[in-house]
């Protein structure tokens, strides 16, 4: 356990555990690792209980994480700064950040939300908030006899209401829609207006908001798999840092809860875990959860647009955010947006003049998320599921599953379950092709799924479906899900493969596209199925074991596939000719690379990414440079639909541009000063505890082990502003019941992969050492660490 766990701890209750809780009492058991197993008497015992023990491990970031949600970052921090952590949310300047908050989750939509909460969820938050500000209080009480928060006395972290915990919650559904476009929604005005300066250049790549190794792996195994039982591998690669990083914690309330896994920050209840009768997992799913819609203007005021033929004024909303001068002044900065029946007004001229807001034409957008109260009530009624027919029921009700799909199993069950069922604009291809418009062509040459509708049109309005808990959504019955007795799975591709022997085909092309390649990830998860379903196993005692080994695999699938005729058309020359762009331009002579080494490395090497492996980031920089050719790699055996898991295969050897990649690759090397065979623990690294710790895996290339550093400038090193492996769970179902272990790549506490406490779980996870979960209350106390009994406010001793 950390020593931020026992941070806010007051005189440890030591003894035997009482079954039966004091009204208003806390039970927090810590175990191995710190994790938390709270058990309280009823819901607002057990968001008490969560709020205490993340605020005990991640106040800094959480407190922070509620500044930006509030609006207020421009008030602390200054206009131009950005958060010290990557989100959900852009990257955005402090300003901008602002703006949006304050004008997405202002009192109106936080109402409406709050509204539509259940009364055993409102209980978990105002339970939180409770147990947040006892941690915070106490942590100050006691800050002279332990160590402390950087941040506890800093005049930004406060107490916490309900409403700073629901406008945490409303951010969770905007993360695949408004939140991807805060700069371009935060600086939307109208052409005759100065421009509010833009918080970040045109950027390269589409969609918005992505970053490079944000995803998961899922897979789910029924009982002709496995030889007796079902099996559910979870891989999440999330952020390792800031407000939507993972915290592991267990849950019970007797008789009515008992759950574990992870929530993001900020949330009381299990978002991806497991109880006695169900285990679940979820990938980003690669379907659009948002559409554009292309306004005609009237052309004597940009502020009115036009449809079927009727004039409608946009609405504005105006906002206030006091924000920090460079010598502490505080001045207010004023803004106003518009909003249109379909959405907010958004300037996309960044990403293409033609795309932005001018006299003529306008941009709206429309999240199917700013409409969805329910994400965080299913998550509640799937930590009470208690049955895999239960959970997949309560899914297709709520719709509510905001940007993930879901890959299931449950107790007794032989299936394994996939889904993409969730909140999905009803864009139908049909709806589609009848509102193509100019400004929708232009944008599909950026994004061909992304619907952009035309505006001016109220037909081509999100079609209405009976029977859907919101108005516009896609129906449960046209979106993919799929029962199997072998196994289904996804590593971030579309839905089409989650079993290549059934794949689901016919559905909208928003959802993510049919019968197109698969990332080479993707194929790595199959062949790892493939290879398990192979080997026959006969019971839950040696397919766990297999998988557990599957699931940190170090190969890297790309060099598996591809290296040998790469390395044959790259390595026909000891010495290449280097020309630059530039020195093409200007006939300059080329320069001679030496590739004749490199060669014999990546020859030698084992296509591994371990810690000792040398020529894994050799080939993991060659590798950049070959994806970053145009046009691409030609292969000989190009994509094949009926050969989905093989191709495409076989790069073209004789393509020239081989080997001046690799010679691109050496020069870089000997630029940097960097040997050619350096090994990758040399720099794929993470500082805990005090002390250096090497990693394994690689970002890309077809690594299954994700692990992807925030920027060069870092050197490989992994740390809070990381994307990669985050929160693994091998659960399975047999004659023992339910068993899980599990591991926590970047650990509970808050500094624990930024040099500081909280390593063990670092620690565990670069060693492979998977944790057996204590989940019954016999295994708890086998690993305790502390006990602690807690009092809510107004609880009779």
């Amino acid at each position: 356990m950390s020593a931020a766990a026992g941070a806010g701890a007051a005189t440890p209750f030591v003894g035997t555990p009482v079954r039966d809780l004091p009204a208003g009492a806390v039970d927090i058991r810590r175990t191995t690792d710190g994790i938390a197993h709270i058990r309280a008497g009823d819901m607002r015992g057990a968001g008490f209980g969560m709020g205490l023990a993340q605020a005990q491990d991640t106040l800094c970031t959480l407190a922070e994480a509620f500044v930006t949600y509030e609006g207020r970052r421009s008030f602390f921090f200054g206009p131009d700064g950005t958060p010290r952590h990557v989100a959900t949310f852009a990257q955005a300047r402090n300003l901008d950040l602002d703006v949006f908050f304050r004008a997405f989750v202002d009192a109106e939509a936080l109402a409406a939300y709050k509204m539509a909460q259940s009364p055993p969820l409102l209980a978990a938050l105002e339970g939180f908030a409770e147990g947040y500000n006892r941690s915070l209080s106490e942590q100050r009480q006691q800050a002279g006899r332990r160590k402390v928060r950087s941040c506890l006395f800093e005049p930004w972290v406060r107490p916490i209401t309900v409403n700073d915990l629901m406008r945490r919650l409303y951010a969770v559904g905007l993360a695949a829609g408004y939140a991807h476009f805060v700069p371009e929604l935060a600086g939307a005005h109208p052409p005759s207006e100065a421009k509010a300066k833009v918080g970040r250049a045109a950027m390269p790549a589409w969609p918005v908001g992505e970053r490079v190794g944000l995803g998961s792996n899922a897979l789910a195994f029924g009982r002709e798999a496995t030889g007796g039982g079902s099996a559910l591998l979870g891989n999440p690669h999330w952020y390792w840092g800031g407000p939507d990083r993972f915290y592991q914690a267990h849950i019970t309330i007797p008789g009515q809860l008992d759950v574990a896994g992870v929530s993001l920050l900020g949330v009381p209840l299990i978002m991806i875990g497991f109880n006695a009768d169900v285990a679940w997992s979820h990938t980003v799913s690669n379907a659009s959860r948002f559409s554009f819609h292309a306004l005609t203007l009237d052309p004597s005021d940009p502020l009115v647009y036009i449809v079927d033929g009727q004039p409608h004024r946009m609405e504005p909303r105006t906002v206030t955010v006091q924000v920090k001068g460079p010598r502490g002044k505080m001045d207010l900065v004023t803004r106003t947006l518009y909003r249109t029946r379909f959405g907010p007004v958004i300037d996309l001229g960044s990403q293409a003049p033609a795309l932005g807001w001018t006299r003529a034409t306008a941009v709206a957008m429309h999240d199917v998320n700013a409409d969805n109260a329910r994400i965080f009530q299913n998550y509640l009624d799937w930590n009470q599921a208690r049955s895999l027919d239960e959970l997949v029921a309560i899914q297709k009700k709520a719709m509510a599953i905001p940007w993930v799909n879901t890959l299931a199993i449950g107790r007794g069950d032989p299936r394994a379950w996939y889904s993409a069922i969730g909140a999905v604009p009803n864009v139908p291809d049909d709806l589609k092709a009848d509102c193509r418009n100019a400004m929708g062509d232009a944008f599909a040459q950026i994004d061909p799924r992304t619907p952009f509708l035309d505006g001016s049109r109220s037909a081509c309005d999100w079609r209405r479906a009976p029977g859907t808990p919101q108005a516009g959504i896609m129906p449960a019955d046209l979106q993919p899900s799929l029962f199997r007795r072998d196994y289904v799975a996804n590593m971030n591709d579309s839905h089409w493969l989650s079993q290549p022997l059934q794949p689901l085909e016919g559905y909208a092309g928003m959802l993510g596209g049919e019968r197109q390649a698969l990332s080479l990830r993707g194929r790595h998860g199959h062949a790892i199925a493939r290879d398990l379903l192979s080997a026959h196993h006969t019971s839950l005692e040696t397919f766990v074991p297999a998988l557990k080994r599957a699931a940190l695999t170090e190969r890297d699938y790309a060099a598996d596939q591809y290296k040998d005729a790469i390395l044959r058309g790259a390595c026909v020359h000891p010495v290449v000719s280097l020309a630059s762009p530039e020195q093409q331009a200007k006939a300059s002579p080329a320069r001679p690379v030496p590739v004749g080494e490199a060669c014999r490395i990546l020859a030698r090497w084992r296509n591994t990414g371990g810690p000792h492996d040398q020529g894994a980031l050799l080939w993991a920089a060659f590798w950049d440079k070959l994806e970053a050719l145009n046009p691409g790699l030609v292969y000989d055996q190009g994509f094949d639909a009926g050969a989905p898991l093989d191709t495409p295969a076989a790069p073209r050897s004789d393509d020239q541009r081989l080997a001046q990649a690799l010679a691109a690759t050496v020069a870089a090397f000997m630029a940097d000063q960097r040997p050619l065979n350096e090994p990758l623990g040399q720099r794929l690294h993470v500082l805990t505890g005090g002390r250096r710790v090497a990693l394994f895996g690689g970002c890309g290339a077809g690594y299954f082990t994700v692990a992807c550093a925030d920027d060069q400038a870092m050197g490989g090193r992994l740390g809070a502003r990381s994307v990669a492996n985050s929160y693994l769970q091998l659960v399975r179902f047999g004659p023992h019941g339910v068993e899980a272990d599990t591991l926590l790549a970047h650990g509970l506490d808050e500094n624990a992969v930024e040099g500081g406490q909280g390593s063990e779980p670092v620690v565990r996870y670069a060693r492979k050492q998977w944790l057996s979960f204590p989940f019954s209350d016999a295994a708890i106390e086998q690993q305790l660490v502390q006990r602690r009994r807690v009092w809510m406010a107004g609880a009779a001793r």
